[in-house]
C-alpha cells in the first residue's frame, strides 16, 4: 500500500511573514544590505586616497550633498538596529558561567552597551567633538 506523504505548503517569499520571531530575525538579517554598502564605501574610500589628493578631494566632494547625509543616516540607524539586536541575543549565545551558575544576562548585555558607549566617546573625543 503506498501514501502519499503529507508536505507542508510553505511559501517561498513570504514565510517569515508568518511569525514575529521570524520578522525579528529578517530585519536583523536585512540589515546587512546597508552595512555591506558602507563597506563598499570604505573601500572605494582607500582607493581614492590611493590615487592622490585630487581624487580624494571629488570624494569628499561627493560625500557631501543631502543624499548623502540622508544614507549615513540611513546606514547609521540599520547599524544601531543591527548592534543592539546582537547585543540583546548575547547571554544566550554565549552565556558565561561563574561555579555552578550562569550569570544573568542583564549584566552581559550592560556590559556590551558599557563598552559600546565607551568608544563612541574616546572616538568621539579623538575626532575633536568632546
Amino acid at each position: 500500500m503506498s501514501r502519499k506523504p503529507f508536505v507542508r505548503e510553505v511559501s517561498k517569499t513570504g514565510w517569515y511573514l508568518k511569525h514575529p520571531r521570524y520578522m525579528r530575525y529578517m530585519s536583523r538579517e536585512v540589515t546587512c544590505i546597508p552595512i555591506g554598502a558602507f563597506a563598499l564605501l570604505l573601500v572605494c574610500a582607500v582607493e581614492r586616497l590611493a590615487q592622490g589628493q585630487q581624487a580624494w578631494d571629488s570624494f569628499v566632494a561627493a560625500l557631501t550633498g543631502p543624499w548623502s547625509f540622508l544614507g549615513m543616516a540611513v546606514i547609521l540607524a540599520f547599524s544601531t538596529y543591527n548592534a543592539t539586536n546582537w547585543f540583546n541575543v548575547t547571554p544566550k549565545a554565549m552565556p558565561v558561567q561563574t561555579g555552578e551558575d550562569f550569570l544573568d544576562g542583564k549584566y552581559i548585555v550592560g556590559a556590551h552597551y558599557a563598552v559600546w558607549a565607551i568608544a563612541t566617546l574616546v572616538v568621539l573625543f579623538f575626532a575633536g567633538v568632546l
